[in-house]
């Protein structure tokens, strides 16, 4: 494993195979924490327009309409071993509670009414309630077992708080 340096004094790993091939661009730190750098397009017209490549996507060739996966959720580490490609829904089991979860735990919260927490799923589109339990343990128990069941290799399980 070998590392390319980022703007923000931030770097992303990538394989030794990788490095020299990708080490020979100027990549940056996006404002989402993603390695990428911009490439100057011009049309055929002479119009000029700025894409940019994501260092996750050029490393799998990920096609367009497919998102690459980072499977630890370090989005630096964009070594083979962690990356594949997913769907929209694929990618997003995988995500971390938001920050400002009560609970720390994605699909977990409190309900003050019933002075309970509750959990619940959510797989293609569909959300599975779980139910409300006296206790923050069980209801992360509850979204475990939902999450391994219904999301497979892209389960991110809880621990308990």
């Amino acid at each position: 494993m070998k590392y390319i340096n980022l703007t923000k004094g931030k770097k992303a790993m990538v394989d030794d195979w990788n490095y020299e091939w990708l080490s020979q661009f100027k990549w940056c730190l996006s404002s989402r924490r993603y390695a990428v750098r911009s490439v100057c397009l011009k049309d055929l017209s002479g119009r000029r327009t700025t894409k940019t490549i994501h260092m996750h996507r050029l490393i799998l060739g990920t096609p367009d309409g497919k998102e690459t996966d980072h499977i630890n959720g370090d989005k630096l580490d964009n070594q083979i071993s962690n990356l594949r490609i997913a769907s929209r829904s694929e990618n997003m089991f995988n995500q971390r509670a938001r920050a400002d979860s009560r609970s720390g735990v994605k699909g977990v919260w409190w309900l003050t009414r019933y002075k309970a927490w509750e959990s619940q799923i959510r797989t293609n589109g569909k959300v599975t309630h779980l139910g409300r339990f006296k206790n923050i343990s069980d209801a992360i128990d509850a979204r475990n077992a939902a999450t391994v069941k219904y999301h497979g290799d892209f389960a991110r399980l809880s621990n308990h708080i």
